[in-house]
């Protein structure tokens, strides 16, 4: 019985760690930082009126890659939705954005709808 009990801690501390580690994930990676602030740079250069972009953490994926589009490595490639923010209103966007070495956004795309 004295194991039962033991092994009861060790899942219950095992849970607990996860738990708390989750809402870790959602916090904002310097790769994600990067892109929503040059997508902001380029999509206000197109259109003055956005005034923010809000990332869905959640659901964000971030990849590791190692590939090359002809002779620019790519090292992460960042997908998920993004909210664009004009005056009072949101409109929901997919968004990717590629990264290269030393962290460098090499492209940032979002879909028209």
């Amino acid at each position: 019985m004295h194991k039962i009990l033991g092994g009861f801690a060790i899942i219950a501390t095992a849970a607990a760690i996860v738990t708390i580690s989750a809402p870790a994930l959602a916090q904002t990676s310097p790769e994600v930082e990067a892109c929503r602030a040059t997508g902001l740079i380029a999509l206000k250069e197109r259109n003055p009126a956005i005034t923010d972009i809000s990332l869905d953490l959640d659901g964000m994926t971030i990849a590791k890659a190692d590939t090359r589009i002809e002779d620019i490595p790519i090292r992460t490639v960042v997908i998920g939705d993004a909210y664009l923010e004009k005056g009072k209103t949101e409109t929901r966007r997919t968004f990717l954005c590629l990264i290269g070495d030393k962290g460098k956004v090499l492209l940032t795309f979002f879909t028209d709808k």
